[in-house]
Formats: C-alpha cells, sequence, structure tokens
C-alpha cells in the first residue's frame, strides 16, 4: 500500500509485470494506453449499458480515481470525486481517523473514452476520507456535473447500492496509468489487514487483476451494468502477513491466511446511504454505516 511509484516501476523492471501494491507516490504523466475500448456516452441519469471506458476516470498526482454520482444524484449537484483514503494529499489518515470537510484545492485530470486528458477538474473540499474499515477519499467538486457534461461531453461513473456479488465480471479503469484490468470478484474478505489499518468486507480479485503502483483509487465497475462496486487499493506482494505492502485475510475465526500476489478493493454500495439531497454528507442517517469522526 505505501510502495512508492519509483519503487514499483523498478520492481517491475527487474521482475517483470508481477503483482505490486496499488499506492504511488508524486510521478511524472502517465503513459499511453495499453488497451482501449469504444467510446461510450454517459448522462448525469442512471447510463445504458455500454463497454467499459475510460469516460469519467481521473488521474491525481500519485493514484487515480473517477469522478462518480449516486443513483438519486441530480445533474446540478456539485460533483464528487471518488479515491482511496491514502491518497489524500495531506497524508494517510491514522487508524480510527475520519476527515469530514477539510478544504482543498486538489486538481484532477478529467479522461475521455480513449483515456485522453480533456480537462482539469479542482477539488472545493474533501468531504470525506478514512482508511478505517474501509480505504476511500471523496472530494468535492467546484464544478457541477451538468458544467462537466456541457463543457466536456464526460458524465459520472454510478455507484452500486447493492452488494456486489463474487463471480462477477470486473474491470480496474486506472486513470493514472491509462490501463485496464479485467477479472472476476474471487469473493470477500471478513477482514483485511495492513500495517495498522483494518478494512471490512473486502473484495479480492482473481488473479488475473495484477493492478500495480498508481492503481489505487481506480473505480472497480461491472462489466454488465457498468456501474463502480468497489475501489481498488491494495495487493500482497512479497508474502509477508499483514505488513505494509503485504495485507493478510484474516476470518471470522481469526484465521490468517495469505495470498501473495493477490490483489483487493474496498466495496462502495455503503456510500450513497451517507449522502443526501445536493450531494451533502449526512453521517446522522439512518441507513448510513460509514466510520463517523
Amino acid at each position: 500500500m505505501r510502495k512508492p511509484l519509483v519503487a514499483a516501476l523498478f520492481a517491475l523492471v527487474i521482475a517483470g509485470a508481477g503483482a505490486a501494491p496499488a499506492v504511488a507516490a508524486p510521478a511524472p504523466e502517465a503513459p499511453a494506453s495499453v488497451s482501449s475500448a469504444a467510446a461510450s456516452t454517459r448522462t448525469a441519469a442512471a447510463p445504458t449499458l455500454q463497454a467499459v471506458t475510460f469516460a469519467g476516470t481521473v488521474s491525481l498526482s500519485n493514484c487515480s480515481g473517477s469522478v462518480i454520482r449516486f443513483p438519486n444524484s441530480a445533474s446540478t449537484d456539485p460533483a464528487l470525486v471518488l479515491t482511496n483514503g491514502h491518497c489524500l494529499e495531506t497524508g494517510f489518515p491514522e487508524p480510527g481517523e475520519v476527515i469530514v470537510g477539510q478544504s482543498s484545492s486538489r486538481t484532477f485530470g478529467l479522461l475521455n473514452s480513449a483515456g485522453t486528458r480533456v480537462a482539469t477538474l479542482r477539488a472545493s473540499k474533501v468531504a470525506y476520507s478514512t482508511m478505517t474499515d474501509t480505504d476511500i477519499t471523496i472530494y468535492q467538486l467546484t464544478s457541477t456535473y451538468a458544467t462537466i457534461l456541457s463543457n466536456y461531453g464526460i458524465s459520472p461513473l454510478t455507484l452500486a447500492d447493492t452488494h456486489p456479488v463474487a463471480g462477477t465480471a470486473i474491470t480496474v479503469a486506472s486513470g493514472y496509468w491509462k490501463r485496464y484490468y479485467s477479472c472476476n470478484i474471487d469473493g470477500f474478505v471478513y477482514r483485511l489487514k495492513e500495517g495498522d489499518w483494518t478494512w471490512k468486507d473486502s473484495v479480492r480479485y482473481t488473479s488475473a487483476c495484477q493492478t500495480i503502483g498508481g492503481t489505487s483509487g481506480s473505480p472497480v465497475i461491472d462489466q454488465s451494468t457498468n456501474k463502480v462496486v468497489a475501489v481498488n487499493n491494495t495487493g500482497n506482494e512479497d508474502g509477508a502477513t499483514c505488513t505494509e505492502n503485504n495485507p493478510c485475510e484474516v476470518d471470522a475465526s481469526g484465521n490468517v491466511t495469505v495470498r501473495k500476489g493477490i490483489n483487493y478493493a474496498q466495496e462502495t454500495y455503503q456510500i450513497p446511504a451517507c449522502f443526501t439531497t445536493g450531494n451533502q454528507l449526512n453521517l446522522s442517517a439512518s441507513a448510513c454505516t460509514l466510520p463517523k469522526p
């Protein structure tokens, strides 16, 4: 999780395209895409079924992310960007820490379906960020969905509000690398532990998704619905147990399993219940289960 991108690239040169943790330190502009898909057009309303593309994904200085909407979001709402908690520009949130309403002017490179950067979006604040139970940061932007669509022809990705299903075909779309990783949801992890952090009910990929440094925060997209079901965040690199860059699985009985080379994501279905009209955070909502400050 903490491995700098420079180190990740060095490891790939020496060892080939093996698994590496998903986090990345600030680095130069990402290289061209290694894959492509048919162009798609999304609207602020729920999208029709189309091939997964880069449209709506973003690149950060050190991570990937996506412009997201909730099922009930309106086109006039301030747009939101989803990435990892460990991608927060002010550093990793501590275990138990929840950040709400923190000022931010961070910028994001907005990509079109082909992976071409078409605009720079700017945050107005960190709406929510934590690495407790999950690993997410949600930025509120200075632009609305309608403005982004009008100016750049890009609509947001929709977060599913139901639990993902094992066996689902997924694509991890990295805006940083402009690269896709396609595989299936292998299953769910009761507790995923890495260093000082513990995440609940994490998504485990099948081995085909060999995500690397810089893919942290990438949307995990259900190929059949085009909805975001998780956010990519880590993987076990060296086979070590529960250390940084080497998360371990812990079941309900406390049994520990290590899966070297396997990568993981954090579910996002619980997020919409914590936002109300106007995309405003409401951690007191009855159905909201996200950690609170």
